[in-house]
């Protein structure tokens, strides 16, 4: 994919881009990092159709809103803006987890703009887990002289990816996944530490977000998905019971032989024009 900025009134939103077609997918990532995580993905999707990824406002290389504490709904208006930038009207979209959330409300925010939506990984936490999370999962973090933030990041991204909940590294929140490859998780820290002190804005909105008040609001055709390996599996069956109009399928491991590749095939079926 292609990296591109685009001039908002106030600010700017980086962008990957590729392919070709008259109907976009905007592709909106999950919490932390940017839009580098769907690069492999969205890749894939190019192939059949124009494919737009932001990095959501305050994260990758796109400076924070100018709001002490955005919601979701302020991160799907900031969605619209960029696409106005472009010139770019209807759109499908998919969102992944902290994502998610996003394209609902783009969804619930305009719905004439919104064809289709994917939700892959919808967080439907209890009142007690999300409190928990808001107070631990996502800190307010600046950089130090003593450098001290540098290996708060690599663990923070490190420990995601082997525990879920990452603060508590015990035997049962083991996801069992291994650590990937270093120059993969040397990806992922990067991008956290160009936005150290306003990644945590995404995820205190996503916490916050009332989704279970919000999907069955929901008045469009929606794909529900979620990796088998993924920490937000457990919510899928109840996400596809609130939205009026989900499908979903099974999906094995993005990470294994094939993923990607049935991962793609799924989206294009759902996305076809009719």
């Amino acid at each position: 994919m292609q990296r591109a900025f685009a001039n908002l009134p106030g600010r700017q939103v980086h962008y990957r881009e590729a392919g070709q077609g008259d109907l976009p997918l905007l592709m909106l990532h999950g919490s932390p990092g940017s839009a580098r995580q769907l690069e492999r993905l969205g890749d894939a999707l190019s192939v059949t159709r124009r494919v737009l990824a932001t990095d959501r406002p305050g994260n990758g290389d796109s400076p924070a809103l100018p709001l002490v504490q955005p919601e979701i709904a302020d991160y799907a208006a900031a969605e619209f803006a960029f696409l106005d930038a472009l010139g770019l009207y209807t759109i499908d979209v998919y969102g992944s987890h902290t994502g998610a959330n996003v394209a609902v409300e783009m969804a619930l925010l305009s719905p004439a703009r919104v064809r289709r939506v994917i939700l892959d990984g919808v967080a439907l936490f209890a009142d007690d887990v999300a409190a928990t999370y808001l107070a631990r999962y996502a800190p307010a973090m600046q950089p130090d002289l003593a450098g001290t933030h540098l290996q708060w990041a690599f663990q923070f991204c490190r420990d995601q990816v082997l525990f879920f909940p990452w603060f508590a590294p015990v035997a049962e929140n083991a996801r069992g996944l291994g650590l990937p490859p270093a120059p993969a998780l040397n990806d992922v820290v990067l991008e956290v530490l160009k936005s150290l002190s306003t990644y945590h804005l995404g995820y205190n909105a996503s916490f916050r977000y009332p989704a279970r008040a919000r999907l069955p609001l929901l008045r469009h055709k929606v794909l529900a998905i979620a990796a088998a390996d993924d920490p937000l599996l457990c919510y899928l069956e109840e996400a596809v019971r609130l939205i009026p109009d989900a499908v979903t399928r099974p999906l094995g491991s993005l990470r294994g032989p094939g993923g990607v590749e049935e991962f793609v095939d799924y989206i294009n079926d759902f996305l076809k024009v009719g």
